[in-house]
């Protein structure tokens, strides 16, 4: 290169090196989860159980989603709460409507 970087810059590319290495494990983490979610949809024969099992995958793929990609890991528990909330009554209806059915 015939230009260096601002010592700025180049300090802030450096210091984020770690945090996208956590945020990649996080990724694979759920991209793991995902895989597991189809292979139990796919062989796994049907039942409560089963259905139960991928709804809790789902709430840590959410809660995963919502602490590490969305920031919600350095926020108020309020917010935090909120969240969590919402995928309780929607992962209850769920499976409210599953087992009613």
């Amino acid at each position: 290169m015939d230009r260096t970087f601002p010592a700025g810059l180049y300090h802030s590319l450096i210091m984020n090196k770690p945090i996208n290495h956590f945020s990649t494990r996080i990724w694979l983490i759920l991209v793991a989860l995902t895989i597991l979610t189809f292979c139990i949809g796919e062989e796994v024969a049907q039942g409560k159980a089963v259905m139960l099992s991928v709804l809790a995958i789902a709430f840590i793929k959410g809660q995963l989603i919502a602490n590490y990609f969305m920031g919600l890991r350095h926020v108020s528990w309020l917010w935090r709460g909120i969240i969590m909330g919402y995928f309780v009554v929607v992962g209850g209806m769920i499976a409210i409507a599953y087992l009613t059915a």
